[in-house]
């Protein structure tokens, strides 16, 4: 047995000493809180359609070796960050649920979610996961897959990938397709989030981010010189019509899917339409605009535990020994689809051609910020880039958006 596994047995065997001493609250199936004796032997869980099939099998094995009966309530996501805020103050709200890492800042202002105690198994995950859940110095959720945008290639339009973005821009061209080049765009909000890539290779970033990967809020960095520097580009890329707001992200999919565009910026998401238009598709690492690495943003997917459940321990025990294996999380991974956050499950997975682009596009990825001054920045941001694109001074545009975004924030 390994150091990793002999702290792991250990913890295990503390969380069920403890189990054994404290009595639990949980919900019945309809999600609302349970009492008593029930209580004591109900772990309830929020999961969506798609990751339910596979939680189904080891809340079966949770509860035969640990005496826990776990109570799966199948959720639709997009209502799960609200129902919990409001639910579990009330106490009718499950034990753990599933989230998106960006939710998390909210939570812990609002008190309604709890630390997880990870010990040796947070070595186990891709750094970029762990970072995200990490708000404030303290874990608040056990990841379990990794998302980000990275290059789709016409491989019969493009053999090769591009060296940095000017060479992406040439090798689209020598295709003598329509577009050399395609990414969704809104005519009244951009998309900094899939331009963001571009941005980051100017060195420029939202916020100023600590050595654990954490954001520090406080410092709102994107109006600095790195991010004039990607303004003034980004006029010169609507000015040429490679970025065009007319392109919203369904005809960028359109164009690529019908063989128009030779590159496409985007993410797993659209990678099995494309096949089933016969688009022999290559996942390449983003093209640097500035000279330094692009590095998207990362969205995490990850199980929470609520801030009211009396049975934190159990789900602790659950989250971090039962859902944190490699088998669990390569079967969530095929279930839903997104990249295994633990290592060995992450790597086990990239033998998948698709999905090892993606891993090495994600290479340089940071977490979206999860800080709820986040919030405060997407409008203007969006904005900005919208008159940018159309032909606004770059300079005087950009810092007049810092400028606003900053006067939020200091409220």
């Amino acid at each position: 047995m390994t150091v990793k596994q002999v702290g792991r047995a250990s913890a295990a065997i503390a969380l069920l000493t403890t189990l054994g001493l404290a009595g639990c609250a949980s919900a019945d199936d309809d999600g609302t809180a349970a009492t008593g004796d029930e209580a004591s032997t109900t772990l309830t869980v929020w999961v969506d359609t798609d990751r339910a099939p596979v939680l189904k099998d080891i809340a079966a094995q949770f509860e035969e070796e640990r005496g826990v009966k776990v109570n799966l309530v199948i959720k639709d996501f997009p209502k799960i960050r609200d129902d919990f805020t409001t639910q579990v103050p009330t106490g009718k709200g499950p034990d753990i649920t599933i989230a998106a890492h960006d939710w998390i800042g909210a939570w812990v202002n609002d008190g309604v979610v709890a630390p997880v105690e990870l010990g040796d198994t947070a070595d186990a995950f891709e750094e970029v996961a762990i970072q995200a859940v990490n708000y404030e110095g303290t874990t608040y959720g056990v990841p379990y897959a990794i998302e980000n945008i990275g290059l789709l290639r016409n491989t019969e339009l493009v053999p090769e990938a591009p060296t940095d973005y000017d060479d992406m821009i040439a090798k689209g061209e020598a295709a003598g397709t329509r577009y050399p080049f395609v990414v969704g765009l809104d005519p009244q909000t951009s998309d900094p989030y899939h331009l963001y890539p571009f941005e980051t290779s100017f060195g420029n970033a939202v916020f100023a981010q600590n050595a654990d990967g954490s954001y520090d809020a406080s410092q709102l960095t994107i109006g600095d010189e790195a991010g004039e520097q990607f303004a003034t580009w980004l006029g010169e890329q609507g000015e040429a019509g490679v970025l065009n707001l007319n392109m919203k992200g369904d005809l960028a999919t359109e164009a690529f899917n019908a063989g128009d565009a030779a590159f496409y910026l985007s993410g797993p998401w659209n990678v099995t339409a494309a096949q089933e238009k016969g688009i022999d598709v290559a996942v390449d690492p983003i093209p640097s605009a500035g000279g330094q690495p692009a590095a998207p943003f990362a969205g995490v997917q990850a199980f929470a535990v609520s801030a009211k459940s009396e049975n934190s321990l159990a789900a602790n025990e659950f989250l971090v020994n039962y859902l944190s294996t490699p088998e669990v999380q390569t079967a969530l991974f095929e279930a839903g689809g997104r990249v295994p956050a633990l290592t060995e499950a992450y790597e086990a997975a990239q033998e998948d051609p698709i999905v090892a682009g993606f891993a090495a596009a994600g290479e340089n990825a940071v977490p979206m910020p999860s800080n709820p001054e986040m919030g405060t920045v997407w409008d203007d941001w969006g904005a900005a880039e919208v008159e940018i694109i159309k032909g606004a001074d770059p300079a005087s545009t950009w810092a007049e958006m810092a400028e606003a975004i900053q006067g939020k924030l200091a409220g």
